[in-house]
């Protein structure tokens, strides 16, 4: 958005996207952050100014407290949005731009003040979407981080022993999927990483793309990892999804698993700059269909491919542009995209392969350097 626009934020850096984005560094609690005519302010509590001033010194940092006094001063009520009605009256502004997901009943009060409250429709930071060199090397390190959980995730399951039921059994007890998936956590945080929610789905529940798994793994059948951890020190995400059986796949995994990487090679083909994400979307779905995987409704569940071929990747593990049927988004040079296709079917398992990519003038480059193998 244009610097000459005047922006207000109110909400925590950990979870916020835009704020972190626009502060550079971590705090837990809601904060205040203005930008007048290009400059930005931040106000703090006294916990986290001194900090504020030596990791966002392109932010000019604001004592709340003292804010508080200001108005105490002048017998006024020191809400949150009598600080903020303060900052703007002293700057002359009376009109102010603010996020979607701007707390409403802040937008309401402060409009009690007589301040104009306009929410940004194209979003406040529309260039959060275009990643400079910097930022592809902060998700590289945080793609870095989920290849080396994967790795480790990967190397128990061909550590792990078959059961004559064939249940998987590793360091002599049975492998579950929580078991897994902190094997793989573990790893994670050990290379800087948050990772959160991580998909060790077998069997059937793999049919559920966001399913997490739980229970005993088995070997011959499919098991679906997507790892997507946040780096503890950027807040970039990376994102990477494996289908790996331990054992013997069948014919019928095998042929959908070849089906996914020819379908994941055919989104490769068509995105560059000025490509529709829906038409690269439309691409694997129409590969597949051709190869006689429908999708739609069976005995009330949906089967085949169903969810979207790929998302942004950034400061959020899902932001613009989309890879989807619905999706209006035309890719550009310098947006981070997944490429993640897949096919589920109940009576066969899941399968479910993701890169990520980097567009550019001559088409992308993909991020990831993990392998696909299938059989561990």
């Amino acid at each position: 958005m244009s610097d000459s626009e005047n922006v207000l934020i109110v909400a925590d850096s950990e979870h916020d996207a835009n704020m972190l984005y626009a502060v550079g560094m971590f705090v837990p609690d809601p904060f205040i952050y203005l930008r007048v005519g290009g400059q930005c302010h931040i106000v703090l509590s006294d916990l986290e100014i001194d900090r504020a001033r030596k990791q966002a010194r392109h932010c000019r940092a604001i004592s709340y407290s003292q804010c508080v006094e200001k108005l105490r001063g002048g017998s006024k009520q020191a809400t949150l949005a009598a600080v903020i009605s303060l900052l703007l009256r002293e700057r002359k502004i009376r009109k102010i731009f603010v996020p979607a997901n701007f707390p409403h009943g802040l937008a309401r009060e402060l409009r009690n003040y007589k301040i104009k409250v306009r929410v940004k429709k194209d979003g406040i930071f529309p260039e959060r979407q275009f990643k400079n060199a910097d930022e592809v090397k902060k998700i590289s390190a945080a793609l870095m981080m989920a290849e080396v959980g994967l790795a480790e995730g990967i190397q128990a399951l061909k550590t792990a022993k078959v059961a004559r039921n064939r249940t998987l059994v590793y360091h002599g007890v049975p492998l579950t999927s929580e078991k897994l998936r902190s094997i793989i956590d573990i790893a994670i945080i050990q290379a800087g990483g948050l990772a959160s929610h991580t998909i060790v789905a077998g069997g059937r529940q793999g049919c559920d793309p966001h399913e997490q798994g739980h229970g005993v793994l088995r070997a011959h059948e499919p098991i679906i990892l997507d790892v997507f951890p946040r780096s503890q020190k950027t807040g970039y995400f990376g994102d990477i999804t494996r289908t790996v059986v331990k054992g013997k796949a069948s014919a019928e995994v095998r042929r959908m698993y070849e089906t996914v990487a020819r379908g994941q090679e055919i989104a490769f083909g068509k995105i560059r700059g000025a490509a529709r994400g829906a038409d690269i979307h439309q691409a694997v779905q129409s590969f597949f269909e051709g190869e006689g995987y429908k999708t739609g409704k069976k005995n009330g569940r949906m089967q085949g491919f169903f969810h979207g071929t790929g998302h942004g990747l950034g400061m959020e593990i899902h932001e613009g542009p989309r890879l989807s049927l619905n999706s209006s988004d035309v890719l550009q040079t310098g947006q981070v995209v997944t490429v993640e296709p897949g096919l589920y079917f109940p009576q066969i398992g899941g399968v479910r392969l993701e890169d990520v990519v980097v567009v550019n003038g001559q088409g992308f480059r993909n991020l990831t350097k993990f392998e696909k193998i299938l059989e561990v």
